[in-house]
């Protein structure tokens, strides 16, 4: 488990940074896909809530250091992607349309958890809003970032995912 888990969080950092760099270019209304919360839910899909949540969280400290976004707030809501992702587990086969659905519904959670941390801590968070097109073009690019990206992390299968 905790190779997987310090894969998963690699794959998320060099993520990070590929979204930071070069995903700018292929930018909709200034987003670009968050394609390390995607790797995040994809490693939780394969090997569960546990390893999802702790490679969600290891993952979010690391992007917290290299953003501009307070410490632990990163790591709070991919702990949290990482535990509902990883429920599905052993529920669906990784099909085509599910990487879709998964990703699309992690932008929501995060969108939502980011959106109730702002009520709480007095507008201290920054939030998305739920009818600006910002969300919406970061949930229609990691929607269609999301096949490609979980296709690529199948070849990965040994590092990302349990052997049988």
């Amino acid at each position: 488990m905790i190779k997987i888990i310090v894969w998963t969080v690699v794959f998320s950092a060099v993520a990070a940074i590929l979204q930071s760099t070069l995903l700018r270019y292929i930018a909709l209304y200034r987003m670009v896909p968050d394609i390390a919360l995607c790797v995040v839910v994809y490693s939780a899909c394969v090997n569960g809530a546990m390893t999802g949540q702790v490679a969600g969280f290891f993952s979010g400290l690391i992007l917290d250091f290299i953003s501009a976004a307070p410490l632990g707030l990163n790591a709070f809501i991919r702990t949290l992607v990482g535990a509902l992702a990883g429920l599905m587990k052993g529920t669906f086969f990784l099909n085509f349309f599910l990487p879709v659905v998964l990703c699309a519904a992690a932008t929501v959670v995060k969108a939502l958890g980011l959106f109730l941390l702002h009520l709480l801590f007095s507008g201290a968070v920054p939030a998305y809003s739920l009818i600006a097109s910002a969300f919406w073009a970061e949930l229609l690019l990691n929607s269609i970032c999301a096949p490609f990206l979980f296709a690529l992390l199948k070849r990965f299968k040994p590092l990302l995912g349990r052997g049988k």
